[in-house]
């Protein structure tokens, strides 16, 4: 006998058992499977779409929050810019300052070595006129002692610039 034919053939009990069995089985299937599952789902769709409206939420405050530490840096920007700019003035000023100070200071110094050198050389022209008032006094104290004719007083006069001469070389002055 071959089988494969019987399988085939519709029998007629085996398909309202069947269709008895898929209807128990569908109304078993909606009364507690269907309710759970639609009701599962419909939760989980809820959960999904408050998530999504929250992840939209956040992502709109990280934006807000970007924008927000954007316009921050660009003012802590500007703020930096201002303070080295009030800075390098500030330095400026100052070194402006330290220069008119040292200049001033250059030009009271050289006012005083000025006087100092004037001073100095009124002293020297004080001693050198000293000095010569003593020569010409002992020139001529010599002149008056010898009595010597104008030939003598002239090698005199020549002999004493000559020991004057040398006396001043050695940095001594010259005594009669």
């Amino acid at each position: 006998m071959y089988f494969g034919a019987d399988l085939l053939a519709p029998n007629p009990g085996l398909v309202i058992w069947l269709t008895v069995v898929f209807l128990t089985l569908l109304l078993l299937m909606r009364r507690f499977a269907w309710g759970p599952i639609t009701s599962a789902l419909k939760t989980r769709e809820e959960t999904i779409a408050d998530s999504l409206g929250r992840a939209e939420a956040a992502l709109a405050e990280s934006r807000r929050l970007q924008e927000s530490n954007q316009q921050a840096r660009r003012e802590a920007e500007q703020e930096a810019q201002r303070l080295m700019r009030q800075a390098r003035d500030e330095a400026d000023q100052l070194r402006e300052t330290e220069l008119q100070r040292v200049r001033q200071e250059i030009a009271d110094l050289r006012a005083q070595a000025q006087e100092q050198i004037e001073r100095d050389k009124d002293n020297a022209l004080q001693a050198l006129r000293s000095e010569v008032a003593d020569l010409a006094i002992q020139a001529a104290e010599r002149i008056l002692r010898e009595q010597l004719d104008a030939d003598q007083n002239r090698k005199l006069v020549a002999r004493f610039m000559d020991d004057f001469a040398a006396g001043a070389q050695r940095g001594r002055t010259y005594r009669a």
